[in-house]
């Protein structure tokens, strides 16, 4: 796990976390991710100064090995200065030896967002799950790591002022809160709790705004009302002449020629999995991959 010192904001990943979404979803399927209903807990992976360092890095490994189901998996625990916050052996298992920058000594409340996301290795890496760019593949675990419900303590690790910073993870602040908050629309969870980082938090709402907009684009009812007059205008271009695809790379839907007549291609909302339905008014649609019930108006 890498940590910078500039911090980076916005959204520069965005396509690959929905991928990643996509991809997670495509692995374990609705009633797998709901296993995962319930994020950790910030008691389960907290330990003071007061308590035995190994001790408690062991304890609060454990508990995120319990949180991922990883019940065989025994992860051991050490320290020693390097440039990263931490890292992970991936072996064949069932011992994996993690370890973690010196500076988490000092700094314990931490522990457990550096553990997360190399115990979230070991989780992707026994169900063969990654991406072919090392970059990439640093982008899907700090998304599942999240989606999983262990990753907004990396967002809580967030802290920022004029004069220093600390962030863990590849993801953005606000990358870190789109994930939290499209887990929580999809799980119905509440996480505005769980901040204790006030920079946390307001990154969460950027990316909760974010994901929200995603819910509110044609053709879903839910779209506002220059949204849906400019699809219309799309879509009666598309209908005048059908012999052309169209797709603006300025809006998520796509209109497509076929033998039954146009249809529109949109991205689901939830998992991000693409959704074709025939232009024809109001429609109940079903994404076959994440479940989700949409309104249309096509």
């Amino acid at each position: 796990m890498a940590k910078g010192n500039e911090v980076v904001h916005g959204f520069p990943h965005l396509d690959t976390v929905r991928r990643a979404i996509t991809a997670l979803h495509r692995r374990l399927a609705p009633d797998g991710l709901l296993a995962y209903a319930s994020s950790v807990l910030a008691a389960d992976v907290a330990f003071s100064d007061d308590d035995d360092l190994h001790l408690g890095a062991q304890t609060v490994a454990q508990a995120l090995v319990n949180h991922l189901r990883l019940p065989d998996a025994r992860m051991v625990v050490s320290f020693r200065e390097m440039p990263h916050a931490a890292t992970v052996e991936l072996t064949a298992g069932p011992e994996y030896f993690i370890e973690l920058n010196d500076r988490f000594r000092r700094h314990r409340r931490d522990v457990g967002a550096a553990l997360a996301h190399e115990i979230t290795h070991v989780w992707l890496h026994r169900l063969d799950l990654s991406f072919p760019d090392t970059h990439d593949n640093e982008i899907l675990t700090d998304t599942v790591t999240t989606y999983l419900g262990a990753g907004w303590l990396l967002l809580d690790a967030f802290r920022e002022d004029r004069v220093s910073s600390q962030k863990l993870g590849y993801l953005t602040p606000e990358e870190f809160g789109y994930v939290i908050a499209k887990r929580a629309l999809f799980l119905h969870e509440d996480p505005a709790t769980w901040f204790t980082s006030p920079q946390g938090y307001t990154a969460y709402t950027k990316g909760r705004a974010q994901a929200l907009r995603e819910a509110r684009q044609p053709p879903l009812t839910t779209s506002g009302w220059t949204a849906r007059h400019r699809y219309a205008k799309d879509r009666r271009q598309a209908l005048e002449h059908p012999e052309r695809d169209r797709a603006n790379g300025l809006h998520p839907y796509a209109f497509e020629s076929g033998p039954q007549g146009p249809r529109v291609s949109f991205p689901c909302p939830t998992c991000h999995q693409r959704i074709r339905l025939p232009v024809r008014g109001h429609t109940r649609a079903r994404c076959g991959l994440c479940r989700s019930i949409l309104e249309c108006d096509t």
